[in-house]
């Protein structure tokens, strides 16, 4: 029973940090343009997205980038 609760409380640390990281760093989660969009004949979330972004996402990313600098 030791075994598993210091499992449990070395996984719970181990989240706790790399979510604190997240925090910290000020960066959203995002997902990538590999996987399941690249298998032709296999439908996505993204539908393209990722290689031709819809004028709604090219305007916040035009938006994200003159916050940068």
């Amino acid at each position: 029973m030791t075994t598993v609760l210091l499992s449990f409380v070395l996984f719970a640390l181990a989240m706790l940090g790399l979510a604190s990281g997240l925090f910290l760093s000020g960066r959203r989660i995002q997902g990538s343009c590999g996987g399941l969009n690249q298998l032709a004949g296999v439908g996505s979330d993204c539908g393209g997205a990722c290689r031709k972004p819809c004028a709604a996402r090219r305007a916040r990313m035009a938006e994200n980038q003159s916050r940068e600098f």
